[in-house]
């Protein structure tokens, strides 16, 4: 079918647009990871906060690593530069639990090392054909952009392990804006049964589990303005929601029961008082704040309670890019315009979610706010292909997931940057997880 969302391809771009793009990403990306890895010494950066993450020094070099294979050996041609730390960093072969055994690259190797192929890729960003006629891999500068993705993702990952690790705080950011006309939006909004064009067939940087554009038709249903926030979540605790089975999957009770769990993850009851823990900070859980740090299972018991369920990750995208106007599918809830600091939350610009109805500016064509920016948002979907996917450029970055294990999250966190967060962008985990940047809205049928 014909892609009615916006007609961004590297056609549109001469070579000089897109090598400036390319070179912003890029830099942009190695800036945060800097922040990230020289904001600690080199004991915590080869420490293991939690088996859950790498430690920091791993995540630094895979980044390099990822990046000579890519953009080095791939696109450039070049010999490899270190091919015995191949196996050492490929996520596939070591758990994150399993790493710091590794006789892993010490921290000054590491960002030389780093360094180095940095100053080798841009020589080839500087001479590579970027649109039209050459390979997949340099169209529109796909692997320029694949790889700074690459690079945002992990430095998500590395903010993750800060949040985990413990000690004072070594981070900090401002505050988020406040709500803007939040007291008028209605708790939830109607989104139209009928058609819209799920994914997408050509945005340039788009990733293999995006693509492609294809027609889903959904049912009328309603979903919340704003994801739910911790004060919503705590009346479900206080109401018994985790002493109740049946709000929960089977699953999710064994898992409660399992690890005495009683509130997300970083929260804790003192004199009264819900507190939690933010990168080395202890502060008061504030009510109109989306609530964070919650696994899928939840967030579903979450929305049993409600009366509600989660959406599915095609109701999701609809209520966040389906202009009805036009009938187009949109890049951004807002339109087709690049994310700002006036429409989104991204970025690590701030260390937490803003509160619920902030970022008017950012509001869908259904009236939905911050479906991009803030929290992860769970769906009720398990991660799978579109109808037509191909996998590229390599099967493990999203077919060896696919199936009934790992549901989606949509619409990106505070923590992840505007390269790696598109309205078509899709994430996925395990059901358990709760160490991340999660969050969820609900939603109900007509």
């Amino acid at each position: 079918m014909t892609d009615t969302s916006a007609q961004h391809t590297g056609q549109e771009f001469d070579a000089e647009v897109l090598r400036e793009r390319a070179l912003t990403a890029l830099l942009t990306a190695r800036e945060r990871t800097a922040l990230l890895t020289d904001s600690v010494d080199d004991h915590e950066l080869t420490a293991q906060h939690s088996p859950l993450m790498s430690p920091l020094v791993w995540d630094l070099a895979h980044i390099g690593n990822q990046e000579e294979l890519w953009l080095l050996r791939a696109v450039g041609g070049r010999e490899a530069m270190r091919p015995e730390i191949d196996g050492l960093y490929d996520a596939f072969e070591h758990s994150r639990a399993s790493r710091p055994s590794l006789p892993l690259l010490a921290p000054a190797e590491a960002r030389t090392y780093a360094a180095d192929v940095r100053g080798r890729a841009l020589d080839i960003l500087g001479g590579a054909p970027l649109h039209g006629g050459g390979r997949p891999l340099e169209q529109a500068g796909f692997a320029f952009g694949m790889v700074a993705q690459h690079e945002q993702q992990h430095d998500e990952t590395m903010l993750i392990t800060h949040q985990l690790r413990s000690g004072p705080a070594v981070l900090d950011a401002p505050q988020p804006p406040e709500p803007t006309g939040a007291v008028a939006l209605p708790s939830e909004v109607l989104v139209p049964g009928g058609p819209f064009t799920m994914g997408t067939s050509t945005e340039p940087w788009a990733l293999d589990n995006e693509r492609p554009a294809h027609r889903r038709e959904v049912a009328a249903f309603h979903i919340d303005t704003a994801p739910v926030t911790c004060g919503a979540y705590e009346r479900f605790i206080e109401d018994g929601g985790y002493t109740e089975e049946r709000w929960w999957a089977p699953e999710g009770w064994a898992m409660v029961r399992e690890h005495d769990l009683d509130a997300p993850l970083f929260w804790h009851r003192d004199a009264g008082r819900w507190l939690r823990r933010r990168f080395g900070v202890t502060e008061l859980v504030r009510a109109d704040e989306p609530v964070l740090h919650v696994s899928w299972y939840e967030a579903d018991a979450y929305a049993r309670w409600a009366g509600r369920r989660l959406p599915t990750e095609p109701e999701w995208e609809k209520a966040a890019r389906h202009d009805p106007v036009s009938g187009r599918s949109l890049r951004y809830p807002w339109g087709d315009e690049d994310p700002t600091p006036e429409r989104a939350n991204l970025g690590q610009r701030h260390l937490r979610p803003a509160a619920a109805g902030a970022y008017a500016a950012g509001r869908s064509p259904a009236g939905a706010g911050q479906l991009i920016g803030d929290v992860w948002e769970w769906t009720s979907s398990d991660f799978l292909p579109y109808p037509g996917f191909v996998a590229f450029p390599y099967r493990e970055y999203s077919e060896v997931f696919f199936g009934p294990g790992h549901k989606v999250l949509r619409g990106g966190s505070f923590a992840v940057d505007p390269v790696a967060c598109r309205g078509t962008f899709r994430n996925w985990d395990l059901p358990v997880r709760r160490q991340i940047f999660s969050g969820f809205r609900t939603a109900r049928d007509a």
